[in-house]
């Protein structure tokens, strides 16, 4: 199982800070003209704080291929590009998470948002793995304790539990994956749970005990549009199933927030996506994760080509009008990116309240 915990302040504190303490650099009356519009221009106060040092105007400028050839590589262009990790937040939680013994999805997927997310101050999110092991050993019956342990110590509000398949186990996992819910909601019951679990091979029984544990976010992940499921995943694995997933969940529980990601790059066309953005809305899936996909090691499939930020931009707008509740859409947007925590934290909180 993994964790991935997130405060919802991170947002509004760096508006605050940009709008009382950042301000645009003024020119140098004595310095050459080329000088004052670089200075102009260039980065302020709050961007060197916060990291957001990208050039994105050479984005559109870019001249490198975005489509693979036959036995070609891709390069990585300019906006996938992001800074090495680093700050006391970060180590605080990598030392954290390897006192317990736990393992972390954004180290081992090699995550492009994990300087962000680790190293975003004190409201920052981390994901780590518990269940998780290319050929998995018995279940340990102390990490549901490890794992509720670690986000105490956190001090965080905003929970993702993951696990990789554990079909070597008759439920796949999900009683342990229940009991670390239960774990997380006796130590802190405003916490907010969110399981993105895998497909239990259509086993309702095990998602029906996942959707009653008390989360508050049910996601899945189909992966992939259905005409490339085959290819980019287990072959035990199928959209349907997914979708069945997704919409039982919901049965079981109609209160839940459902969903799930999308990865773009894998040889897919825009007709593809666009229908299966509705059909997964027609299953009444509420949010939906769109990004890139990165090749992880030589031994994973190749990216087949690279989305453009504007294109991503697009599909954030399809989903918004075939009536998501939330879509996040962007190059780096990953199935459990911080993005949508704020969103989805208040989203929960209406459907407590019988608001939507």
């Amino acid at each position: 199982m993994s964790l991935r915990c997130g405060g919802a302040a991170c947002t509004m504190g760096r508006r605050a800070f940009g709008r009382y303490l950042c301000s645009p650099v003024r020119a140098v009356s004595s310095l050459p003209d080329k000088k004052k519009e670089f200075l102009q221009n260039g980065p302020d106060l709050q961007e060197f704080v916060f990291g957001d040092l990208a050039d994105k105007s050479t984005w559109a400028e870019y001249k490198g291929n975005l489509k693979r050839q036959k036995g070609e590589r891709l390069r990585l262009p300019p906006w996938l590009k992001t800074e090495i990790p680093m700050g006391k937040n970060y180590n605080k939680l990598k030392n954290t998470l390897r006192n317990l013994n736990l393992h972390t999805v954004c180290e081992e997927a090699r995550c492009p948002n994990i300087g962000e997310c680790w190293g975003g101050g004190e409201y920052a999110t981390a994901t780590a793995t518990v269940m998780t092991a290319r050929n998995p050993p018995p279940l340990d019956a102390n990490e549901p304790y490890n794992t509720a342990k670690a986000i105490a110590e956190w001090g965080l509000d905003y929970v993702v539990l993951t696990s990789v398949d554990r079909d070597d186990m008759p439920d796949g996992g999900a009683e342990h994956f229940a009991k670390t819910v239960s774990y997380l909601k006796e130590r802190n019951p405003k916490i907010f749970v969110e399981c993105l679990t895998p497909d239990f091979r259509g086993d309702l029984k095990a998602i029906e005990k996942i959707a009653l544990s008390g989360l508050d976010v049910y996601a899945h992940n189909v992966e992939t549009v259905p005409e490339l499921q085959r290819k980019v995943r287990d072959p035990r694995a199928n959209f349907n199933q997914s979708l069945r997933v997704l919409k039982y969940a919901k049965e079981v529980r109609p209160d839940t927030i459902s969903k799930t990601s999308i990865m773009l790059g894998l040889g897919e066309n825009d007709e593809q996506i666009y229908a299966t953005m509705k059909a997964l809305r027609e299953a009444d899936v509420d949010c939906l994760t769109l990004g890139q996909y990165m090749q992880p090691t030589k031994r994973h499939l190749k990216v087949e080509e690279y989305i453009t930020p504007e294109k991503f931009k697009y599909w954030e707008k399809v989903g918004n009008e075939l009536g998501f509740h939330y879509t996040a859409s962007g190059p780096l947007v990953r199935s459990s990116y911080k993005a949508g925590e704020f969103f989805l934290k208040n989203l929960v909180a209406k459907r407590k309240t019988k608001a939507l």
